[in-house]
């Protein structure tokens, strides 16, 4: 599987999203993502209470250990690498996490607009 470049959607080289629990397609740190990445994991989004439950609520338990998968289960404040679909559905929703945009990679681009992203991003008022 080659990756597609390390670059994050403001251009520049793309930055760890996190490491404990690690996260990320290739379970790197990184929102890296390649063509059988078919979710695109590409949002580098800090968890929630309330995502974490709208994610649950739409399918997506992210919360619940799963030992067997070598999965810890997510709590707030963690740090993940989401598929850029349910980020969108998130946002559209009311329940989107904040956002790193240095550690969201470029092709979060070919899903999420670049305002919705910024919309939620760390360093974004409110």
């Amino acid at each position: 599987m080659d990756k597609d470049p390390s670059v994050n959607v403001l251009g520049g080289p793309l930055a760890p999203c996190g490491t404990e629990p690690m996260t990320g397609f290739f379970r790197d740190g990184l929102c890296d993502t390649c063509a059988a990445d078919r979710g695109s994991h590409t949002v580098c989004a800090v968890l929630t209470a309330e995502f974490l439950a709208y994610s649950k609520y739409v399918g997506n338990d992210l919360s619940t250990p799963r030992p067997e998968f070598r999965f810890p289960g997510l709590r707030p404040g963690d740090r993940w690498c989401l598929c850029a679909g349910r980020f969108a559905q998130a946002a559209e929703e009311g329940a989107a996490p904040k956002v790193d945009l240095a550690a969201t990679h470029r092709r979060a681009l070919e899903v999420v607009p670049r305002a919705v992203l910024e919309a939620h991003a760390l360093d974004a008022a409110g």
